[in-house]
């Protein structure tokens, strides 16, 4: 009863610009070194942006609005580095649901 009236935490793809709970999607984020990487747990320091599905990715690719969001320029190697972490990340919540 203590939680009705708290809001879950949400943000937005930003490609498909989706609001979704911050548990449903996926977060890229830029260290402070300057390195990109995929941020299953959610927890990683560094400035943050979200996609909801390795669709969203290719779209964001395209429009370059993770590197909007996170203000630096992101390489090819970036992008199949986040790309790959987001298929092993589903391909593991899959496995848990089946379980």
């Amino acid at each position: 009863m203590a939680d009705e009236g708290r809001m879950l935490q949400g943000r937005m793809c930003v490609a498909c610009r989706a609001k979704r709970p911050k548990q449903d999607l996926w977060r890229v984020v830029r260290r402070s070194d300057g390195a990109i990487a995929f941020d299953p747990t959610g927890r990683l320091a560094g400035r943050g942006a979200y996609v909801c599905s390795a669709a969203c990715l290719e779209q964001a690719q395209g429009r370059r609005g993770l590197e909007r969001a996170l203000r630096c320029r992101l390489t090819e190697e970036d992008y199949a580095q986040v790309a790959a972490g987001i298929a092993s990340a589903t391909k593991q919540d899959m496995r848990e649901t089946e379980v």
